[in-house]
């Protein structure tokens, strides 16, 4: 399981319009260059060279657009918890190739503790969410339990870490 945690990697040495910028970027993703380096405090082009060299450092994953899951015919959320019957390396990998295949789970952590994975999960209702727990995600080798949580509703959805800036 040793190459399954996470690594510890080098931290940036970000200066405060660099933390501006992925600040204001994390709320809108969509906001303009020319509006971006207004709030920076910069001109238009060194904001691009900088926003350009954030993504290149890897600390800009991307770009996405919040979709309302009710309104696309995912009302329901479940929180599936997972144990696997083994968790060597290879049997986590293959497991994790199998949620990475699934559309509906939205998003999945490997845990420590009682349960290996925590899986979100959408579904267009209650029957299509049992459906995907026998015929999918039981029936993968290497399953052992799930227990499946309902979600009520979302007090909190905000996206990115938290950003100091000075």
């Amino acid at each position: 399981m040793s190459n399954l945690l996470p690594k510890v990697t080098y931290r940036p040495k970000l200066d405060r319009i660099d933390r501006k910028i992925l600040s204001d970027l994390q709320m809108d993703g969509r906001m303009t260059n020319v509006e971006l380096a207004k709030r920076a405090g910069i001109s238009a082009p060194p904001c691009l060279r900088r926003v350009r060299n954030l993504e290149d450092m890897g600390l800009i994953k991307g770009y996405f657009a919040k979709i309302d899951a009710g309104l696309m015919g995912y009302p329901v959320t479940v929180v599936a918890l997972v144990k696997l019957s083994s968790i060597n390396d290879q049997d986590v990998l293959k497991f994790e190739e199998k949620i990475n295949a699934w559309p509906q789970v939205r998003e999945a952590i490997m845990m420590t503790g009682e349960h290996d994975f925590m899986l979100k999960i959408v579904a267009r209702d209650w029957d299509d969410y049992q459906r995907f727990l026998t015929e999918e995600l039981m029936a993968t080798q290497g399953v052992a339990t799930v227990k499946s949580s309902l979600t009520v509703r979302t007090s909190k959805d905000t996206p990115g870490v938290p950003i100091h800036v000075d």
